[in-house]
């Protein structure tokens, strides 16, 4: 078993080290490495600490710091081997809402939470409860609708875009699949559909059915290239923008539906 629990914070790190030994209880996980590590405070140390372990990771985390966060957050949701639980944040989010108070984060370095902060959690809270189309009724609620076949990066980007304060769900493409009636519901320049080169699609399916050891049509060419048409069909019946992300990071796909949805 090639498995590893680590905490991480930006302070002692006794906070999550409690919760890490309280869910160690539930589980017989006597062959887990376990490795802690404090006072991490920058992006460097996150990534020496994500390259050094190798497998899967369940991560606890009590960093209070947003940009640290906010990457630590970006890294492990570009990597399916890393899972990632936030100690702080939701508790505090609900807190805040509970008291109507913004909350003063008194961790190891005095930071404040600001409203920025709380409408930022408050989004990331929203992409992960729309994500994959779980609520096809956030379609009605959302500020951004991405929409494409799968493994074109319709989840990293709405965490990326929640990260930027926008309340993003996401809706799956599939040709055996009705699409949401919704859809046809809301302003279509809050769609974005996401598509990719099918050689570069046929390259990422590959690897991930080899990660997890399944030879399914899932990467086939034929299937593939049906997919793709039919969401381009979708999308065109929709009218919305379309975007190709073969040769786009997260962050350049990220900027040009902001830039678009903005102007």
């Amino acid at each position: 078993m090639n498995k590893t629990m680590v905490v991480i914070s930006d302070s002692t790190g006794e906070t999550a080290n409690q919760v890490l030994d309280a869910v160690k209880v539930h589980f017989d996980i006597k062959n887990v490495r376990i490795k802690k590590f404090s006072k991490i405070i920058r992006r460097e140390q996150i990534d020496k600490i994500l390259n050094d372990i190798n497998g899967e990771i369940l991560i606890f985390s009590t960093i209070v710091d947003r940009d640290l966060l906010n990457y630590l957050i970006e890294k492990t949701e570009m990597n399916e081997s890393i899972y990632l639980v936030d100690v702080l944040s939701y508790p505090i989010l609900v807190s805040s809402k509970f008291f109507k108070q913004q909350p003063k984060f008194d961790v190891g370095l005095n930071r404040k939470v600001d409203q920025e902060y709380l409408e930022k959690m408050e989004a990331l809270e929203f992409a992960v409860k729309y994500d994959d189309c779980k609520d096809k009724f956030g379609i009605l609620k959302a500020d951004i609708i991405l929409i494409g076949v799968s493994r074109t990066s319709k989840t990293p980007l709405s965490l990326n875009l929640a990260f930027k304060n926008y309340k993003v769900c996401n809706i799956p493409i599939l040709p055996e699949v009705k699409v949401p009636s919704e859809l046809f519901q809301v302003d279509n320049k809050k769609i974005i559909g996401l598509i990719i080169d099918s050689d570069k699609l046929n390259n990422i399916r590959e690897n991930r059915m080899a990660k997890i050891g399944l030879q399914l049509g899932y990467s086939d060419d034929s299937r593939i290239e049906k997919e793709l048409d039919y969401a381009k069909e979708i999308m065109n019946k929709i009218g919305c923008k379309i975007i190709n992300v073969t040769d786009k990071t997260i962050d350049e796909t990220s900027n040009e539906i902001i830039s678009y949805i903005d102007k």
